[in-house]
């Protein structure tokens, strides 16, 4: 048995300032047909679940390229086109093949494609036959699209936001498409549109009993896979917002009603499973009355997650504003005064000009004399099993002495190694601000005394009443307050 086995994923925020191209993926990860490395990425677990199997049942993996930018703005055609036929190119070299195993993040939007996972699906699908088995992993955070589900055989996406199961993703789409063809199972799938787009954190209520409850029922019955995508509100596409979408093994009935009674319990939350967001002066007044220790204020909309420069300095403004001292930022994006603070080296005093540089939603530069007191080379964190780079990064001392890191590769915060690798204990702060609006809750949750989300307006399109989508051709919530009796007139 043979199974070819790639990965092309970026996460496209459409209304960005920033643009991606090739070496934004040289930047975050690229690696090459055999090249991968022995822990997984948030989107390419397939890789190593493929090998674990492998080595254990004797089949073949032909491995072609994995590759995963940080989330950004639109990516050009060019990069797109040549990321795809170079994919396009090993699989052709590979073949014949049983079986494609893709691990995508489902989010993509490059110029002239709207939906690139259903073009590169498709285009497997023409080159392979209808013979082939083909599964694909997807980030919730992405868009569903006909084209998609027509051409993969197995779609199962990421269940918790925090993605904390990502690898679990990516064994349970090799188990399924394994057991496709070895003629165990037959998949069958049926998609149900919620019509809305929401924020759905699993790490609180009601999302945390929901997926549960959806865990469970996997492996009853006929059910074999049930997925949330949550959509991706930063994305104009036509195929924006939340869906559902449950594989059975070869009962359409059940499937169907299963996704149909998930899909109208999902939508019964909108409005209901977001954290609560408040304002810079707020949520500082509610940490200056804490006696909690740390703090983590979270600035939930400069989130480079979500496809933003994450260079804003408007939170950081207010902080200094008050006077706060013994507080940590992580990270803000910057690399020409990192540049700038390895030239002047560790130990050095210097007038910096720092953050606010890609428009004016992020807020003015912050000019003020810093000392340099650690820099280092390719810095990284954890998330999770995987390893995210964060550049060239250098820590600096305000006057008034806080700490803020600056990093030349973009990332949100995932975890308090990015603190505690730039030589900063996480826990003996008494505010730590991050740029997140979940990922970071997994980790950050064990070291901190209270969490504020802080909703700092900015470049991320966070209101899909304003957003001015263009691509939409249906009906959603919040937009319209009944989009199903919408849809029906």
């Amino acid at each position: 048995m043979r199974i070819f086995c790639a990965s092309i994923a970026t996460e496209t925020n459409t209304f960005s300032p920033l643009r991606t191209d090739f070496s934004d993926f040289q930047e975050s990860f690229y690696a090459p047909p055999g090249q991968h490395p022995v822990t997984p990425t948030l989107c390419s677990a397939v890789f190593t679940e493929g090998r674990l199997r492998a080595a254990k049942e004797g089949w073949d993996l032909i491995e072609g390229t994995a590759t995963w930018a940080e989330p950004g703005g639109l990516v050009n055609r060019e990069t797109y086109e040549k990321l795809r036929d170079e994919v396009l190119g090993q699989l052709r070299a590979a073949m014949p093949v049983d079986g494609v195993i893709l691990g995508l993040h489902g989010a993509m939007v490059a110029q002239d494609y709207l939906d690139c996972e259903g073009d590169l699906i498709a285009r497997i699908r023409a080159m392979v036959g209808p013979d082939v088995v083909i599964g694909t992993s997807f980030d919730p955070h992405s868009h569903l699209t006909d084209l998609r589900v027509k051409n993969a055989d197995v779609i199962v996406a990421f269940k918790e936001f925090p993605h904390t199961d990502f690898v679990e993703t990516g064994r349970a789409v090799v188990d399924l498409v394994l057991k496709t063809l070895r003629g165990e199972i037959i998949p069958t799938k049926a998609v149900f549109d919620c019509h809305m787009i929401e924020v759905l954190p699993t790490s609180r209520e009601p999302m945390r009993s929901f997926i549960d409850r959806a865990k469970d029922m996997e492996g009853t019955g006929d059910i074999l896979s049930v997925s949330f995508i949550h959509g991706f509100m930063a994305g104009d596409v036509p195929d924006l917002g939340a869906k559902v979408i449950v594989t059975t093994n070869n009962n359409p009935a059940e499937a169907r009603q299963v996704a149909n009674d998930l899909g109208v319990e999902l939508f019964g939350f909108r409005g209901a499973t977001r954290p609560s967001f408040v304002t810079p002066d707020v949520a500082l007044d509610q940490a200056l009355a804490s006696d909690a220790k740390p703090i983590v204020l979270t600035d939930v909309w400069d989130n480079p997650g979500g496809g933003v420069p994450g260079d804003s300095t408007m939170l950081l403004r207010a902080v200094m504003k008050r006077g706060l001292r013994d507080f940590a930022v992580g990270t803000l994006w910057d690399p020409m005064a990192v540049r700038t603070c390895f030239s002047a080296g560790e130990g050095a005093t210097l007038p910096l000009r720092f953050g606010g540089k890609t428009g004016p939603h992020a807020g003015a530069p912050i000019d003020a004399a810093v000392k340099v007191k650690k820099l280092e080379r390719n810095a990284w964190q954890y998330f999770g099993e995987s390893i995210v780079p964060l550049g060239d990064c250098a820590v600096i001392e305000l006057p008034g002495g806080g700490e803020v890191i600056l990093n030349s590769n973009r990332s949100q915060s995932f975890d308090p190694s990015l603190f505690s690798n730039m030589g900063i204990d996480p826990k003996s702060k008494k505010y730590l601000f991050i740029k997140s609006t979940n990922h970071f809750y997994d980790s950050f949750a064990k070291i901190a005394g209270e969490i504020i989300y802080v909703d700092v307006h900015g470049p991320y399109p966070s209101d899909p009443k304003t957003n001015g989508y263009r691509h939409l051709n249906r009906p959603l919530w919040p937009i319209v307050d009944d989009p199903f009796a919408a849809k029906a007139s």
